[in-house]
């Protein structure tokens, strides 16, 4: 039997995670990615529940644990950086807004693209998918940098907007906008930073994030409420220039370290903004084609289960690949274990994400009168759970004995 031949579009965490298991199986996997080279920046994600469960299944809970970020918890600030509330980390697998293993997204796509390259796995930078054939027994793939190949299956892990996603499945997909917008940047480390996630919301919705990294820099959100919400309402992106002129005229007023974060900006170069949204996928497969993480299901920053849908997802639809011989008994399987995981993680509490990010002065005096209860002796319990997403609702199935197989 020759070994199966499969092309992953994207090299974020769930397109390196499932090269990762893939390989582990024996199968021979090339990823695929846009951007010219391995992309080290992003900001903080968080490892939770099952997904803390499949890194220990692959050996690389240790490593995650070694990048963290060292963040000891969340504190909501006020105008002048007064504290109104905190939630200092725990060592539960899933309680709390920050989780026990926060992590760069860089460094955690990193330990996934270390354990891969230059194993089975190739990765090809500065490049993209252009059209799919799949005629029933493989798949011809066009590139835009290079000759047309063929691969036994494809999957598109490239992300909200993907591309491929749209190449096999049109428009199928739905992407619903949460009427929200969050703008990431990497600022140069001062005084006033401390090894806690810093959250000031100020009126007409609009927040500021400062949290530590490991390098000896900050990484910001600047958030804002928008008035695109719905279904097929995301806004094409502005470039850079405008973003950061668009900005400097929503955040100008605003007190705490808003001024530092703008005087700032010229002079970052990852400055990375994204409308938020949650996509709605009927189905996740199409002959030899999948979609996975962001792709298939993306259940938005706010949610806290982006990674660690995409870490599960990869473990999972690995193991069903490597467990049947057909990939549509493979594609049935990955989909009926994950989709009440992620359905759950798309199920956010009623009024997110306006609730957090108040418009009006009597909103936001509302808003941190719930997180000052939260946050008291009484409350405490109840203030983890505020912040606690479903990250173990699911039962993982066991492949270790695959290993061996191929």
């Amino acid at each position: 039997m020759s070994t199966p031949r499969v092309l992953i579009s994207g090299a974020s965490i769930a397109g390196p995670s499932l090269a990762f298991w893939l390989t582990r199986y024996g199968w021979e996997t090339t990823v695929v990615e846009r951007a010219p080279a391995f992309r080290d920046g992003g900001q903080n994600v968080d490892i939770r529940g099952a997904a803390r469960e499949v890194l220990r299944r692959a050996g690389l809970e240790d490593a995650a644990r070694e990048a963290t970020t060292g963040e000891l918890g969340t504190r909501f600030v006020g105008d002048h950086g007064e504290t109104i509330a905190e939630f200092p980390v725990t060592d539960s697998d899933t309680d709390g807004a920050t989780a026990e293993v926060e992590i760069l997204r860089g460094d955690l796509a990193r330990i996934f693209v270390d354990r891969t390259e230059g194993s089975s796995t190739t990765y090809r930078y500065g490049d993209r998918i252009t059209a799919l054939d799949d005629d029933g027994t493989r798949v011809r793939v066009s590139f835009e940098d290079g000759e047309d190949e063929d691969f036994d299956l494809v999957i598109a892990a490239d992300g909200i907007r993907s591309s491929t996603r749209d190449l096999a499945f049109g428009r199928e997909s739905v992407v619903r906008s949460l009427g929200l917008e969050m703008t990431y940047l990497t600022i140069p480390r001062d005084d006033t930073d401390i090894p806690w996630w810093q959250w000031y919301s100020g009126v007409g919705g609009r927040s500021i994030t400062l949290r530590p990294d490991r390098h000896g820099t900050t990484r910001a959100v600047l958030t804002e409420v928008t008035k695109d919400r719905g279904d097929g309402v995301i806004p094409p992106r502005r470039s850079a220039q405008a973003q950061r002129a668009h900005l400097r005229e929503r955040f100008a007023d605003l007190p705490w370290q808003a001024t530092r974060i703008l005087d700032a900006m010229d002079g970052v170069d990852d400055i990375y903004y994204e409308s938020i949204g949650q996509v709605r996928s009927p189905r996740w497969a199409s002959g030899r084609v999948a979609l996975l993480g962001d792709a298939a299901w993306c259940a938005s920053p706010v949610s806290g289960m982006g990674t660690s849908l995409s870490i599960v997802g990869a473990y999972v639809l690995a193991g069903e690949l490597a467990s049947h011989v057909h990939h549509r008994d493979a594609f049935l399987g990955y989909e009926r274990i994950m989709r009440p995981y992620v359905e759950q993680a798309q199920s956010l509490p009623p009024g997110t994400p306006q609730l957090a990010n108040p418009t009006s002065r009597a909103g936001v005096g509302a808003f941190r009168t719930v997180l000052r209860i939260a946050a008291s002796k009484p409350a405490k319990r109840l203030g983890a759970q505020l912040f606690s997403p479903p990250a173990d609702k699911i039962d993982l199935p066991e492949y270790e004995h695959l290993l061996a197989t191929r």
